[in-house]
């Protein structure tokens, strides 16, 4: 132990245990004890009273996570091949969601969490359902991983349904409101540049907003999407051409501020949907990649074809959705034709009028 200074420093006490070993503290007149690290004198000791002196709360000790907890789970999942190939959007909206479950929970045992507290944290999110299902979908993560690694016995998530969400999601635009946001946000404004990078892309805004000149050769693009990781190669249309030669663009993010800084993707959703009022129509960001997906699938795309473009999987029914409407309209465009009342009036058979 090093010798004590003389004299000794200011707001120093000490209290001699039963077994004979000398404890230090620091205390400022009648203010809260604060022990010091052992030994006296040392690197830690002296660091750790210089911060109480200066007023700076002592760093808390990290608490031990307790083996078997819901905890412990989530720190092995985390640690985990299945975790690390995640998406970073992904990975931080999962994180976001510990935080909160594992601020209620995160000390209860994992075997003991059953189905009914996984549908009690469901319904306290039922306001947004959205958010509900994201929950559903980050805790069945964590408990499949945990039953396949044998670390528990049952999955408590297997038979939670997720919530319905309102019919149809986001708004998809119309060939009406895109005529408006092109009326009032001319070639040459960046409002003009974002709708035409979202609709003849078909990016997502996270990926809108990285696209610069780096990802474009011979006139493709080539992006991997940060939501999936799928690479995607997609031409570059020639309206979309044209509005990046009628700029304003930045370098390595075409999309950029005011002053010329690449745009965040939160603050670039606020922004366009601003500029969505100014127009007069009701879209957001994610609208119009379902209108480019529509579009495609009314001229004739395939589901796989929408899935190259889209960075959807193969398993996905994403692109169902879009070619499905596009047959039924079709199809419907197809039996009203067979109606006599559709053939020009010289090939309308004659109908006799019986007399009554």
């Amino acid at each position: 132990m090093s010798d004590m200074p003389r004299p000794r420093l200011p707001y120093l006490v000490h209290e001699t245990t039963r077994h004979g070993a000398r404890v230090w503290y620091f205390r400022r007149g009648k203010g809260a004890r604060l022990r010091l690290p052992e030994p006296y004198g040392s690197r830690e000791f002296m660091a750790a009273y210089q911060a109480a002196l200066a007023g700076e709360a002592p760093a808390k000790k990290r608490q031990k996570t307790k083996a078997g907890s819901l905890r412990w789970l989530v720190d092995l999942y985390r640690a985990s091949s299945e975790w690390s190939v995640l998406a970073p959007a992904t990975k931080k909206q999962r994180d976001n969601i510990f935080t909160h479950v594992l601020g209620g929970a995160g000390d209860f045992q994992a075997d003991e969490i059953e189905r009914k507290h996984i549908v009690a944290g469901r319904e306290r999110r039922k306001d947004t359902p959205g958010a509900a299902n994201n929950y559903l979908k980050t805790m069945r993560a964590v408990f499949s991983w945990a039953v396949e690694r044998e670390l528990i016995a049952e999955d408590p998530t297997v038979g939670v349904k997720k919530l319905k969400l309102q019919a149809g999601g986001f708004h998809s635009w119309t060939e009406d409101e895109i005529r408006r946001f092109e009326a009032r946000w001319p070639l040459g404004t960046r409002e003009r540049l974002a709708l035409a990078i979202l609709l003849y892309t078909g990016l997502r805004r996270g990926d809108a907003v990285k696209l610069g000149r780096q990802h474009i050769r011979d006139g493709w693009i080539f992006i991997r999407t940060e939501k999936t990781r799928a690479e995607i190669r997609i031409p570059v249309m020639p309206l979309l051409a044209e509005t990046l030669a009628a700029g304003p663009v930045g370098d390595l993010a075409f999309l950029v501020t005011r002053d010329g800084q690449p745009m965040a993707k939160a603050g670039f959703g606020n922004w366009f949907r601003e500029a969505c009022r100014a127009a007069g129509v009701p879209g957001a960001a994610h609208g119009l990649r379902k209108a480019g997906a529509r579009r495609l699938a009314e001229g004739g795309a395939t589901d796989k074809q929408l899935n190259a473009v889209y960075g959807w999987s193969d398993e996905s029914r994403e692109s169902a959705t879009y070619t499905r409407a596009a047959d039924r309209a079709r199809l419907a465009e197809a039996a009203f034709a067979k109606l006599p009342e559709a053939a020009p009036p010289a090939a309308r058979p004659t109908r006799k009028l019986r007399s009554v």
